[in-house]
């Protein structure tokens, strides 16, 4: 049965049967196969936590560089919607009928949610079609209310 040890147990492990050998050469025992045997053991021991020990400093390596992929994607995503926001913003503030008016722009992976008030119809479905005009938006959410007192 194999189990599956952490890194520092299969150094301690490979530390002891190193160790153990030694003492067992040094002692100088007359028994050549059963020394022969223990070091047999002892080198497959080491040479299996060797292979051990690398497998998991690769697997580590590439956790480490799934992770970082992962982030800078996350960061991409963040500065794009940003990006998509400032520019809703921008078009929303430029039209004539709209740029009084309360309108809060939040963008979530490139869907745009309007929310607010628009003095009209009209003025509602622009916003929209000024939102679906900026490039990397990929829907809008039209949470528009007209405003009553209009």
């Amino acid at each position: 049965m194999k189990r599956n040890l952490s890194p520092t147990a299969r150094l301690t492990a490979l530390v002891a049967a190193l160790s153990a050998s030694a003492l067992v050469v040094a002692c100088g025992e007359k028994e050549d196969a059963t020394v022969g045997q223990q070091l047999d053991r002892s080198v497959e021991q080491v040479q299996s936590a060797g292979t051990q020990v690398r497998n998991d400093a690769e697997q580590a390596v590439n956790n480490m560089k799934t992770a970082g992929s992962e982030a800078a994607d996350a960061i991409a995503r963040g500065a794009a919607d940003a990006t998509i926001t400032a520019k809703v913003n921008a078009a929303l503030a430029a039209d004539d009928q709209l740029k009084a008016m309360d309108i809060d722009v939040d963008t979530t992976n490139g869907r745009v949610a309007l929310i607010g008030t628009a003095p009209n119809t009209q003025a509602r479905e622009r916003a929209t079609t000024l939102a679906k005009a900026v490039d990397g938006v990929i829907d809008v959410d039209n949470r528009l209310t007209i405003d009553a007192q209009s």
